[in-house]
């Protein structure tokens, strides 16, 4: 059995390609494959399939799809291979061996190929890795957000592959293998100036000047039609090389020009300033004759242990491809900025034959910055400058720098920046020299003012974590217990320093297993504890960063801490916080400029665990308070989300005792109301079973309760394991109203769910609870509730009966929108029951209440039932447009079960091609969620 993403997306089994079906099937699979042996939340998947704007069944089109990908991966009796898609409460996992996916084998040939010592193997490993490309990656999916970038990614890792089998073809004198395997990729990618470059130098090497000359004049006049701009380093040192007649396999280096076509100046240090420069080529020595020409190297040791980060390092090279660029490369504490600088300047040298320089600028530590102007003099005399020469101020040692960096090729690395004005005193002055600088915070007045390059570095993925622990462990020790290992990753949260933290406490004790860590790290009141070892860990580097932070930031992330959800916006911080949404808004930006929290959609933030279990601890006795305050306005908020998407609905109930609200954002119409309610159905999943953990049973019920637009409109979206939760927290605080509410919801959607004995066991005691409670209202809903139930079961008359009782409370109670739901159903009954003269009566009635009553759905289904009664009563003309015009409303409120069946009693009537299209269209966005 293989899993193929690179090219249309496939399963071969023994017996030949699975039938995977539609596209969105094919692209739920990608995002499986993407994140094998991972479990892949359901909101993941559906950001995967529609981005922002899931369709108000993607939940239930996600489990039909897992369901049929099932069904496909057993009947290939994918077990024996080791396969399995299993789900893990809200997520799915696709557990599959790695030999059995495409774009691992591929990423492992690769690894071996830059281990072989022979050119020729190297060729062998990364042509036998590029034989497994099929066609562009992803294939036969929506290639949209999430999948569009990942087939960007493994795009741009072929492409490079194809320029490292250039090089090797190179080593080994096949300077016309090169050119050809260069040629068609550069053809297609016409913009990608490193294959334009590698081209021309592979076809100079190869005795085809002119052609090189006429590729490069070609590219050059691409980039400038196109994008408006001039070749970078790469294709104008290539061409540099073929004007100046540079070497070829062969040839003896042209004087003092490398291969790369970098001019070299003499090696000797010159004190005397009016000492002759050598001979030579004209470079920085012969305009400044005070300074050393030699390259200078103040980089710390390559970092070790160094895993992934293929596509950082991808973006770090494209960022230094710019005139005189600033990469800035940030994000929060113990990611692994420094390590990712140093790893990619180490693998760069020939890039600057000047030198590098490094300075740590102590950003976020306890012994404080260093002076500038110490920081220009290491500079200044690892230049050459002689000592004496040294200025004394900032500004004049600034400009000194920038002076003898003019005209050289040079790396200057600038770690642990605080702020933006720090970098701008030590840029260096050349349109040659790279400046890369790593900061916790986001420096966006560096970006404003230098156009830096922002390199943003997330967590490691549990691979790369798992390899980082193997670095240090070994890999016997992994193996040995490899589930342990990626467990240990996952709860470090793949962040590298606790990740490291974790390696060496486990190295430092053979004895220990990583199961037996990996448990104690999973609780998390000890957890930041374990990650800390001498004065190194999580805490201590999150410490320094929050030191930094004003105080209203401080008590912002304090609060933070104690929040239950995974999602927050500036209303829910500002609740936490008792402060107002402007301030909350300002302290997330501030938070995170130091990349303490995430913004992972506009106004949409997240907070990493281990983050947030150190925020925890800043303010342990705040969080009892906390928790009150952020299930109030969960409530507060779910109150006008539910009156805005269901205007004539009645209020729930009362509020708690002790509530109070903060400040709650307005809802312009349904449809964002909705959009809330689905946004933020998990985070208000997690407040409940907060709110009953803390024995806030009043707020459990409630929040769940209030969700009841969205379970209306979503009903097979497995709600009914939430309802129960309502259940018990109702039943704990002893209350009928609330019991009896939360029956009636969960009796329906238990129908709905085919669950029907169930549904009428609970359904049959609710109208009694809401006569005890005196909830007139309640009990004509569960009166409708159950009569349906009923109805199923054959009971019609009983249906009938607890029906029409339903609408005679609605009425007393003067509750259209009540007495309207009673009659819609009432109609239906009288229609199942052979009387469609009295069902048009009702469901006249019905729509008579008025349009400020009636919502698209309900008047869909009202209508639907009108059509039908005249159909039975012979008046066919008049039933097919009652029945049309129900289709056409449903379809335009994206009702697709009402359209679909509008559609279908129409079809059992008529036999026009516009109605069997229709419904053909309906039950399929029913069915796919498209």
């Amino acid at each position: 059995m293989e899993f193929r993403l690179l090219g249309t997306v496939s399963v071969d089994s023994r017996t030949g390609p699975l039938p995977l079906g539609p596209a969105k099937r094919r692209s739920l699979l990608a995002a499986l494959l993407l994140s094998a042996n991972t479990p892949v939340p359901v909101a993941r998947l559906t950001d995967f399939l529609w981005g922002e704007e899931p369709p108000p069944r993607a939940r239930g089109v996600i489990q039909g799809h897992v369901s049929r990908l099932r069904a496909l991966l057993t009947g290939a009796e994918a077990q024996a291979y080791g396969v399995e898609l299993v789900t893990l409460g809200d997520a799915y996992v696709l557990r599959v061996p790695e030999t059995l996916l495409d774009y691992q084998r591929f990423e492992e040939l690769l690894m071996l190929a830059r281990q072989q010592r022979s050119a020729a193997d190297t060729v062998r490993m990364l042509d036998d890795a590029l034989s497994l490309w099929q066609g562009p990656a992803l294939g036969g999916t929506f290639t949209e957000g999430p999948l569009q970038a990942a087939a960007h990614t493994l795009e741009e890792s072929r492409l490079a592959t194809v320029e490292e089998l250039a090089r090797a073809y190179a080593d080994l004198g096949e300077h016309h293998r090169a050119a050809s395997v260069l040629r068609a990729e550069a053809v297609a990618h016409p913009m990608r100036e490193s294959l334009a470059a590698a081209l021309i130098l592979a076809l100079y090497r190869a005795g085809r000047q002119s052609e090189a000359l006429d590729w490069f004049h070609r590219t050059r006049r691409l980039l400038a039609d196109e994008l408006g701009i001039d070749p970078g380093h790469e294709l104008a040192d290539a061409y540099a090389l073929i004007l100046r007649g540079g070497p070829r396999p062969g040839a003896a280096p042209a004087g003092g020009t490398d291969a790369a076509g970098a001019s070299r100046a003499g090696t000797g240090p010159v004190e005397g300033a009016g000492t002759a420069a050598p001979p030579g080529p004209r470079g920085p020595a012969a305009h400044n004759p005070s300074v050393a020409t030699h390259p200078t190297d103040l980089l710390p040791r390559a970092p070790r242990g160094f895993h992934g980060r293929n596509a950082e390092l991808a973006a770090l090279t494209r960022a230094a491809a710019g005139e005189a660029p600033v990469c800035l490369v940030t994000g929060p504490a113990g990611v692994g900025k420094t390590s990712l600088a140093l790893q990619w300047a180490h693998h760069n040298p020939g890039v600057f034959p000047d030198g590098r320089l490094f300075a740590d600028l102590r950003g976020f530590s306890e012994t404080g910055e260093p002076a500038l102007i110490d920081v220009l003099r290491e500079f200044l005399l690892a230049l050459g400058v002689a000592p004496r020469r040294v200025p004394e101020s900032v500004s004049a040692a600034a400009a000194l720098f920038r002076s003898l960096t003019d005209r050289r090729r040079l790396l200057v690395v600038l770690d642990n920046a605080r702020d933006s004005a720090t970098v701008r005193a030590l840029l260096p002055g050349g349109t040659d020299c790279v400046t890369l600088v790593t900061s916790r915070n986001r420096l966006e007045g560096l970006i404003a003012s230098d156009a830096a390059r922002p390199v943003p570095l997330g967590i490691l993925g549990p691979q790369d974590g798992t390899a980082l622990l193997a670095g240090v462990l070994g890999e016997e020790r992994i193996l040995a217990e490899p589930v342990a290992a990626r467990r240990l990753a996952e709860l470090c949260g793949g962040l590298p320093l606790a990740l490291r933290v974790t390696a060496a406490r486990l190295a430092g004790r053979p004895q220990w297993t990583l199961a037996g860590l990996a448990d104690e790290l999973a609780d998390e009141r000890g957890r930041l504890t374990f990650l800390d070892v001498d004065d190194t860990g999580v805490s201590a580097a999150l410490r320094l960063t929050v030191q930094q932070l004003p105080a209203d930031a401080v008590r912002q992330l304090a609060r933070l801490g104690h929040h239950p959800g995974g999602h927050f916006d500036p209303y829910t911080c500002a609740a936490l916080a008792g402060t107002d949404p402007a301030a909350a808004a300002a302290a997330l930006e501030r938070l995170g400029s130091a990349h303490l929290v995430t913004e992972t959609a506009p106004g949409r933030w997240v907070l990493h665990d281990l983050v947030r279990l150190y925020a925890r601890g800043l303010d342990p006795a705040s969080g009892a308070e906390a928790l009150v305050d952020v299930l109030d306005h969960y409530i507060a908020t779910a109150l006008a989300a539910a009156d805005t998407a269901e205007p004539g609905g009645e209020p729930c109930f009362v509020l708690p005792e002790g509530y109070r609200p903060a400040a709650v954002r307005d809802f312009a119409d349904r449809a964002a109301a909705m959009h809330w309610l689905a946004t933020e159905r998990d985070d208000l999943a997690r407040a409940a079973v907060a709110a009953r953990g803390a024995g806030l049973h009043d707020r459990a019920w409630r929040i769940i309760l209030l969700q009841w637009p969205q379970v209306v409109w979503r009903v097979r979206d497995s709600w009914a394991p939430l309802l129960e939760l309502a259940l018990d927290s109702a039943r704990a605080k002893q209350d009928l109203y609330a019991e009896s509410r939360v029956l009636n919801l969960l009796g329906w959607v238990l129908t709905e769910e085919g669950r029907t004995a169930e549904a009428l066991t609970l359904l049959e005691r609710s109208p009694g609870l809401a006569q005890q409670a005196g909830d007139r209202l309640g009990e004509a809903t569960a009166l409708i509730n159950l009569a349906v139930v009923q109805a199923g079961q054959g009971e019609l008359d009983r249906a009938l009966e607890g029906c029409g009782r339903a609408v005679v409370l609605a009425r007393e109670e003067e509750d259209r929108h009540t007495e309207m739901l009673a009659l819609q159903h009432l109609a239906r009954l009288q229609l199942s029951a052979h009387r469609p003269g009295d069902a048009l009566g009702s469901a006249r009635t019905a729509l008579a209440l008025g349009p400020e009553h009636e919502e698209a759905a309900r008047r869909s289904l009202l209508l639907a039932v009108s059509g039908e009664a005249r159909l039975a009563l012979g008046e066919e003309d008049e039933g097919i447009l009652l029945l049309d015009r129900a289709a056409e409303e449903a379809e335009r409120a994206g009702y697709d079960e009402g359209a679909v069946r509008a559609l279908e009693a129409l079809l059992r009537v008529s036999a026009r091609a516009e109605y069997r299209t229709r419904h053909a269209l309906a039950l399929r966005r029913l069915t796919d969620g498209g």
